[in-house]
């Protein structure tokens, strides 16, 4: 009855509500695109909110608290890459570049999924660690330079962009800096001087959350026809994938001292596909990997399912984790 409660009350919470609008209103003909420039606003408000209030939790944290969950991560974003490229190199029979495309998306993260999770804790009551917006990064940038490294091992060509400007489209691409960026302001400001931000970073989150999860869902319903190139096979890796990964983090969890809300919040980045970060750097490092695959299964497959449907069931891994192994 709790993971039911939960999943109804996901399904009817205003982001979600509003990603599937913007997917359905275009799939029938409707125009809602949003403005370049807003949706890059609200990109960069979301990251940045995320990694001020992750800044100012971990300034206040106990000293040692973010080492062992920073290596479960460095784990996860080092080994999701090595199986993900094995099996669909040997079980989808994908190209040496296309696997590794694939494998650097599901290692890496998406940003919004994590921004939904914390959001998700936080309608139910849930508290959860500051740091984990420090994770993310440790989840993103290992990822994508195994998965890249494994497909130039596998013989993919690579073209003119190299590992090393692949690398640094990563370390400096929007997420991480703004992240990062925002988790070292919180840290340097703390509780004080986030209190004068606070209406503008905390109170209006939801409603950027809202509207730019309408624009995810016109974007996503744009590429609805990349599903059919994909093909049944990688459609079934798109939503397989993500719940295994989810299920291995939440056995991490309790292991390595995170609360239930933590191990919620890590095994929703581990389960998560990047659709920003990733397929800027598969461009420089991979332009022979076909974005109809990578775009489709992570946004058009992935991304839905983990906000509709992944994270009352993360949840409920998280909860089962704890009560298994805390």
């Amino acid at each position: 009855m709790e993971f039911g409660a939960a999943l109804a009350a996901n399904l009817t919470s205003p982001p979600v509500l509003a990603f599937a609008l913007g997917f359905l209103a275009t799939a029938l003909g409707a125009e809602l695109k949003l403005h370049e420039a807003l949706y890059d606003a609200l990109s960069v408000y979301l990251l940045l909110a995320i990694g001020l209030k992750g800044g100012v939790a971990i300034s206040v944290a106990e000293p040692g608290a973010l080492l062992w969950p920073a290596l479960a991560a460095l784990a996860m974003g080092t080994g999701i890459p090595l199986w993900c490229y094995a099996v669909l190199r040997r079980l989808l029979r994908l190209g040496a570049a296309d696997a590794g495309a694939l494998a650097a998306h599901y290692g890496s993260v998406s940003a919004v999924t994590f921004v939904a999770a914390l959001q998700f804790l936080a309608a139910r009551g849930v508290p959860a660690e500051g740091f984990l917006p420090a994770l993310v990064a440790l989840l993103e940038v290992p990822a994508i330079v195994v998965a890249i490294a494994l497909a130039r091992a596998g013989g993919a060509a690579g073209g003119g962009g190299g590992l090393r400007e692949a690398l640094h489209e990563v370390v400096f691409g929007r997420s991480v800096v703004l992240l990062v960026g925002g988790l070292a302001i919180g840290v340097l400001t703390g509780e004080r001087g986030f209190a004068a931000v606070k209406p503008l970073f905390s109170d209006l989150f939801l409603g950027a959350l809202v509207l730019f999860l309408l624009e995810l869902g016109v974007v996503a319903s744009r590429r609805r026809g990349d599903l059919r190139r994909a093909g049944a096979p990688l459609v079934a890796f798109a939503v397989i994938a993500p719940i295994v990964h989810a299920a291995l983090a939440a056995l991490l969890g309790p292991l390595v001292g995170l609360s239930p809300g933590g191990t919620m919040v890590f095994a929703t980045l581990a389960a998560s596909a990047s659709y920003i970060a990733a397929p800027a750097a598969v461009r420089l490092a991979l332009p022979e990997a076909s974005p109809s695959l990578y775009l489709a299964s992570s946004l058009v497959v992935t991304f839905p399912f983990n906000l509709a449907l992944g994270l009352p069931l993360y949840d409920a891994f998280a909860r089962l984790a704890h009560r298994l192994l805390g």
